[in-house]
């Protein structure tokens, strides 16, 4: 029979993972530096101290609390140490399988994670578990694996004790004598003695399956060296040992070995120590003690199994309660996300809405300020051309006729009634000139008169040599027309008759008014000498241009040289 070494409850004393534990929980203190007062330092102190003290149900809901709140983004270690405790606590409770689960999870953090304790720690609590479910294979290859990753020489010798162990529990007897023997010889095994013990024991009862006398003298050297560390798990393992050696030889002997590892047993609560030594008890068979011995190896294993039960059901509940308080967890943090993201969408609309309104204001703060701005510069010239315009007429037109007068009435004979008469022509002339610059820059009445003065206005441009034609049949409505358009076809028409008295050289000029649906057509003809690049620049018509596109209405020019000349002009109503 071979014990299991790893059921036994105080964890930190199992030397094949002593020096593992140890590491981890070093590179915890090295790694995992937590803020104070941080709830990771609180979960962590509090299921270290559980751990310690054999509260395993406790520190299994800590460790398992500090892997569903660490964050993966900050790194995996956290994870992978709560992991492991829960682990190892579950191979401590006998739920090797649990514990191989809970390994596995921890396994597919550890791709990123170079801490070689850590996978030291892991493939040998693997290769724990898979011994203990009789999956040898699988136990060799984890704990060669972790032998690879030791970086300690007791570790390493732990590491090959244990590969010895699974030999020898499948018959590999000089296999497991062979490394053992090895082992045992090495002066970094022999200067720890409870590893040394452990050594020889093994290598004593290996020896004992193949009938080997030299069995008694290492289980007897491992017995004394544990009696003098007295430490009892390592004695119950050797009582043990040495009650299955005396079975044939000796059964009182035996049966005293067996009493003494139930002792030993029982004070470290080791119950599969207990269940050991209560088998070899019966085997032993003394009638005295047979009811006894088989009542209480019963009560012991229906215990054993109930507590296994009681632990593996309750740590699955530790799981799922957490994984359920996870997802409930995930699900607020979804809901808040969701209306955190409601809120600031609303926010960022409220703030783009005033974005957009104060772009908004902007513009029309200076759409309106350039088209007040557009429109005096536009006053401005207009009032700079009418200036203009009614300057050159008052020079070229009125000023010399003036001159001319004065000079006139200079050799004037009084007497001469000839001459009188043609001063008054003279002066009567000078008056039709300024009233005709006048009435071109005067104020456009645009209320029922406007009709009148628009056909005075036209008419006046006629002469002896010019005839004037208005083609109007009355229909035309005027007051649905506003006054802006009436101003603007008024002064358009009267450019163009002073383009036709200075520039046309026509002899007559057909002006045309025809009233559409929506639209009034107006139209100009003369048999003057037609359109050229120079009548378009500088006589004005430019402005005759701007000022029909400024109601929304078209003007289109049509000339042929030195026979006429067609303006066709269209206003909406």
């Amino acid at each position: 029979m071979i014990l299991k070494k790893f059921p036994f409850p105080i964890y930190y004393l199992l030397l094949p993972l002593l020096f593992l534990y140890t590491s981890c929980k070093k590179e915890l203190k090295e790694d995992l530096e937590f803020p104070k007062n941080s709830k990771y330092k609180q979960q962590v102190a509090l299921a270290e101290t559980y751990f310690e003290n054999q509260n395993y149900d406790s520190a299994f809901y800590y460790y398992n609390k500090i892997k569903t709140t660490s964050d993966t983004n900050q790194g995996p270690n956290k994870i992978i140490y709560a992991l492991l405790k829960m682990a190892t606590i579950e191979q401590l409770k006998g739920d090797y399988s649990s514990s191989e689960t809970t390994a596995t999870e921890a396994l597919s953090y550890l791709q990123t994670e170079k801490n070689q304790s850590y996978h030291c720690y892991l493939y040998n609590l693997l290769g724990i578990n898979y011994e203990n479910l009789y999956a040898y294979k699988e136990a060799v290859f984890y704990y060669k694996k972790a032998f690879q990753m030791a970086t300690d020489p007791i570790q390493k010798a732990v590491l090959k004790n244990n590969i010895a162990t699974v030999n020898l529990e499948q018959g590999n007897y000089m296999d497991a004598i062979a490394a053992l023997d090895s082992l045992s010889g090495q002066k970094t095994v022999q200067q720890n003695k409870e590893n040394y013990a452990r050594v020889l024991d093994n290598l004593g009862y290996s020896y004992f399956k193949i009938e080997n006398p030299r069995a008694a003298t290492y289980l007897n050297h491992a017995l004394e060296i544990r009696t003098e560390l007295q430490e009892d798990y390592g004695l119950t393992k050797s009582y043990l040992h040495l009650s299955e050696y005396f079975a044939d030889k000796n059964p009182t002997k035996s049966n005293t070995y067996a009493k003494i590892a139930y002792d030993k047993a029982t004070k470290t609560n080791n119950v599969e120590g207990r269940l050991k030594s209560l088998s070899l008890m019966i085997q032993n068979n003394p009638k005295s003690s047979f009811r006894i011995a088989s009542k209480n190896y019963f009560r012991i294993n229906d215990s054993l199994n109930q507590a296994r039960q009681k632990a593996k059901n309750q740590f699955a509940k530790i799981k799922y309660d957490a994984a359920k308080e996870r997802d409930e967890n995930l699900k607020l943090k979804a809901q808040n996300s969701a209306t955190e993201l409601k809120l600031v969408r609303q926010k960022n609309q409220k703030y783009i809405a005033l974005i957009a309104l104060l772009v908004l204001t902007t513009a029309i703060v200076f759409l309106v300020t350039y088209f007040r701005t557009k429109n005096k510069l536009t006053k401005i010239e207009a009032m700079y051309d009418t200036e203009t315009r009614i300057s050159k007429k008052l020079h070229d037109e009125l000023a010399n006729d003036v001159y001319q007068t004065m000079l006139f009435t200079t050799n004037l004979d009084w007497k001469d009634r000839t001459e009188k008469e043609t001063l008054l022509q003279n002066l009567d002339q000078i008056y039709l000139r300024t009233r005709n610059i006048s009435k071109e820059n005067s104020t456009i009445p645009t209320d029922e008169g406007y009709e009148t003065n628009l056909k005075e206005m036209l008419n006046s441009y006629g002469t002896q040599n010019i005839k004037v034609i208005l083609k109007y049949n009355g229909d035309i409505d005027w007051l649905q027309l506003t006054a802006i358009k009436k101003i603007a076809l008024y002064r358009t028409l009267q450019e163009l008759m002073v383009n036709m008295r200075k520039h046309s050289k026509c002899t007559f000029a057909v002006i045309g008014f025809e009233n559409q649906q929506n639209t009034l057509l107006i139209s100009y003809t003369d048999n003057g000498i037609g359109f050229t690049k120079t009548l378009n620049l500088k006589n004005g018509l430019s402005n005759v241009e701007n000022r029909i596109d400024a109601i929304k209405g078209t003007i289109t020019f049509a000339s042929e040289t030195n026979k006429s000349f067609r303006v066709t002009i269209t206003i909406p109503k």
